[in-house]
């Protein structure tokens, strides 16, 4: 199979942990006889200090243009001063806007051989769920305003925005346990009643499926005492945002998150979950496996199956065999380039 995947490394560890996401896909290439062709872009702050802008419009055209987005991190300390669209993270979520990267998909896995979670493994162990976070709308992307003495930021949401990652998250949970959880705060706001009314209207059509309810506050308890009772949880662009944070103290590390954003025309971006992590640029410290999962859920997107099984079963015995960056394996690390080289080697001999 061939596909042209735009790269974008991005700021901070960006280069890091894509330099070893890359040798993790070659390696799938090389041994079930694929063609990926890689094209680099700048975003973020690397687009700012060459191009005075955080994404060009031709990288957005480029990236429109791909079969895929492979995506590192952006973000540094010394954009912080700049303006409103001039930001490193300007530059992202313009790119997801214009591609229309409406549905994130962030999984939530608590792997055997992490012990650093500060929550007790008899609440955690074999959690498993997926978040659904509506990624082009909301809070994020409302008209927003600030003055000397104010200041606003308007929330707003149609039925097709909800409607659209609603069937998304009703489709997956069919072939996994056939529950969704939405989160809301439709006791206070108007935009969270109008997603309760849309997800109902769609669970008709998946009678199959349970559907429960719950308010974002309530939920921020759930997920750290009773992580296990969840399947799918879908909710709105801000609310999906801190969830999926808070959910990595589940995972031990906000360096195993991946996701996926998916939009219209299969339209697809993977990404960590995590930030560019400035402070470790350049050290080789950064943990990569979030990255290299994401190109996991990228070849599960393209099809490829037993590809993506392939290397998540790489991670896992990487983790089993404490082959880990210092975040999850404090007692005796491997660096940035360790984990990428052992997941690669295990990758190509079995």
């Amino acid at each position: 199979m061939n596909k042209y995947i735009a790269i974008i490394e991005g700021d901070g560890i960006g280069p890091e942990i894509m330099k070893q996401a890359l040798k993790v896909l070659n390696a799938i290439t090389k041994k079930y006889g694929h063609k990926f062709y890689y094209k680099k872009f700048l975003v973020g702050g690397a687009s700012i200090d060459k191009e005075n802008n955080p994404i060009t419009d031709k990288t957005i055209n480029d990236c429109i243009k791909s079969d895929s987005v492979l995506f590192g991190c952006v973000g540094d300390n010394k954009y912080n001063s700049y303006p409103t669209g001039m930001r490193p993270e300007d530059g992202l979520l313009k790119l997801r806007k214009k591609m229309n990267l409406y549905c994130n998909i962030r999984p939530i896995i608590c792997f055997s051989g992490i012990d650093n979670s500060p929550i007790k493994k008899k609440y955690i162990n074999k959690s498993d769920f997926l978040i659904y976070r509506e990624l082009t709308g909301g809070i994020y992307f409302g008209k927003k305003g600030r003055s000397e003495n104010y200041a606003y930021d308007y929330c707003s949401y149609s039925k097709k925005e909800i409607e659209r990652i609603a069937k998304i998250a009703f489709e997956n949970s069919l072939v996994r346990k056939k529950k969704l959880t939405l989160v809301d705060k439709s006791n206070v706001l108007e935009t969270s009643k109008l997603w309760r009314k849309v997800v109902h209207e769609v669970s008709l059509d998946y009678p199959n499926v349970k559907l429960n309810f719950l308010y974002i506050d309530n939920a921020t308890i759930q997920i750290i005492t009773r992580p296990n009772q969840f399947d799918v949880i879908l909710t709105d662009n801000m609310f999906g945002d801190i969830l999926s944070d808070e959910s990595s103290i589940i995972t031990g590390s906000l360096g195993l998150l991946p996701s996926a954003s998916i939009g219209e025309n299969h339209k697809s971006m993977f990404e960590p979950v995590h930030g560019s992590y400035p402070e470790a640029k350049g050290k080789n410290i950064a943990n990569p496996i979030g990255c290299i999962l994401s190109v996991g859920m990228m070849l599960n997107h393209f099809g490829m199956y037993k590809e993506k099984n392939l290397l998540y079963q790489a991670v896992k015995n990487s983790i089993l065999c404490k082959v880990s960056t210092e975040d999850i394996n404090k007692s005796n690390p491997s660096n940035t380039e360790d984990v990428g080289n052992y997941i690669t080697k295990y990758i190509l001999n079995h």
